[in-house]
């Protein structure tokens, strides 16, 4: 039953839309407002030319029936509205180091046998090492669904250690390392600096299963919307949210740029905590708090490439690829101009159920905003000709090491695009143009740490800033927010109940 409860959600990321069916199925009132004429933040996909692409999620994992996302998405209402497209089993996720290749089979078990084929010495660390991951993953309450209790000591160890720590303890093969790490452009991992934790939490997730969402991932959030009309809510584009009202206790409502405002019981923020901060205006904000917000860490902004292919050339790839100019995943965030790009990851885009032919495909490595901070403030498509003199140059410079790897690959691309930090903090609203929002580095503790509550008491926070990123991050992320006004156990005995 609706109650009279009115929340206001500003922002239609993945996060903001989850909280917002969250609250709506329990009797809340939910405006989401969106400032961008499309809702979806990273779920966001475009098209060019007729080819069509994906800016941010890319592929999901555990979403197998009964897994932890596919349990997710059916509480969310979303199943009955998407199709998935499963990556190879085989190898879901591939990787080349300086020429020498590898790849990761789903399921533990198929796991360990591959990865003894390349490291046959290694057995028992590779099984150590599966070992842990399973119980780094197990010991998250969220992350497994789960209201038993969990090992809070292994979490806690897990949470402030290093993935290259962790790695080293384990075994003294380099290489299988490097191969257990491959995939940190996933999460804009760091040496020394990001947790054993985010890298358990990602590879438990996707060894699972994965799959891409068949037509693109804005189909999610298109379901999002359509689930919290149903119920009741509505979700508005084109309203930028410029001032969140406050008395001397709480939060009161939003100002749109137009002048509209909106009154709230309950205003969340789907947003970089930095750009909240700086919509309100009140004294329970203190200074203290106001700078150590605007002073958080950013992970590190993408170069994209985005290929339009030749009809019926290209085969369709069902697996995410993992290139690198160097014999490590380490340290291709400090690129220099010359050296620059040092790795990449290219995929297609899965257009139909069992495709033969890519029609589109995405290449992304890192970049730094200072390489296009000369053009901030200025806006797509005007940022001048010396702007896209340095796009095409990167253009073809990952075009070139992909092919190192895809000989020939050039020649069966109709047209490319491209994007960068600036492009990315245009239509996601990220600060900096980040690849994933507040980087956790455990060097920094809980300084890099953003609470989902605020000291203004009925302002909240969620996204990808908010405990992780990527869809189950976010997702669990939202579970956080919404049990400040439901219940963590309401909430998974909701979910409980809906995968039944």
């Amino acid at each position: 039953m609706m109650n009279s409860k009115h929340c206001v959600i500003v922002g239609s990321g993945l996060g903001g839309l989850a909280c917002g069916v969250m609250l709506a199925r329990n009797g809340w009132r939910v405006t989401v407002l969106e400032q961008q004429r499309q809702v979806g933040g990273c779920l966001q996909c475009f098209v060019r030319g007729g080819a069509k692409f994906e800016t941010g999620m890319h592929y999901i994992g555990s979403a197998r029936q009964g897994q932890v996302l596919d349990r997710l998405l059916r509480y969310l209402g979303v199943l009955d509205d998407i199709e998935l497209s499963p990556l190879d089993t085989n190898g879901y996720d591939r990787f080349s180091f300086d020429g020498a290749r590898y790849q990761l089979a789903t399921g533990r078990e198929a796991l360990v046998d591959q990865l003894c084929r390349y490291f046959p010495s290694e057995h028992s660390n590779i099984e150590r090492y599966c070992d842990l991951v399973e119980q780094v993953a197990g010991a998250s309450q969220l992350h497994s669904l789960s209201l038993e209790a969990t090992n809070t000591a292994l979490s806690t160890r897990a949470q402030t250690t290093s993935i290259d720590t962790v790695l080293a303890r384990i075994t003294g093969n380099e290489r299988l390392r490097d191969v257990l790490a491959g995939n940190i452009p996933l999460y804009a991992a760091q040496r020394e600096a990001t947790s054993f934790a985010t890298h358990a939490f990602i590879m438990h997730f996707y060894n699972q299963s994965s799959y891409r969402v068949v037509g693109g991932s804005d189909n999610i959030a298109q379901s999002l919307v359509h689930t919290i009309a149903r119920l009741g809510g509505e979700t508005l584009t084109c309203q930028k949210v410029e001032k969140i009202t406050c008395d001397d206790h709480h939060t009161t409502g939003v100002v749109t740029a137009s002048g509209r405002y909106y009154p709230a019981d309950v205003v969340i923020a789907d947003l970089h905590p930095a750009r909240v901060t700086a919509m309100v205006d009140s004294p329970l904000f203190r200074p203290i708090y106001r700078h150590r917000i605007a002073t958080l860490p950013a992970t590190i902004g993408c170069f994209s490439l985005y290929l339009d292919f030749n009809d019926n050339e290209v085969p369709y790839m069902n697996y995410n690829f993992f290139g690198y100019a160097q014999d490590s995943p380490w340290n291709c965030e400090k690129y220099t101009e010359s050296d620059w790009p040092r790795g990449y990851l290219y995929m297609h885009m899965c257009n139909e159920a069992h495709q033969q032919y890519a029609r589109s495909g995405i290449v992304l490595s890192y970049m730094r905003y200072s390489d296009v901070a000369p053009w901030q403030g200025t806006r797509v498509g005007h940022r001048g000709p010396d702007y896209e003199a340095l796009k095409h140059d990167h253009a073809l410079r990952l075009l070139k090491l992909v092919e190192k790897d895809f000989p020939g690959l050039g020649k069966h691309v109709r047209k490319f695009y491209t994007s960068t930090p600036l492009t990315y903090a245009d239509y996601t609203g990220t600060e900096r143009g980040s690849m994933y929002g507040v980087a956790h580095d455990i060097r920094l503790g809980s300084a890099c740490r953003v609470h989902h509550r605020t000291k203004v008491p009925n302002l909240l926070l969620t996204g990808q800033n908010i405990n992780s990123h990527g869809i189950l991050g976010v997702l669990v992320g939202a579970i956080v927010t919404c049990s400040e006004l439901l219940t963590p156990s309401l909430i998974l005995n909701q979910i409980n109940k809906a995968n039944q």
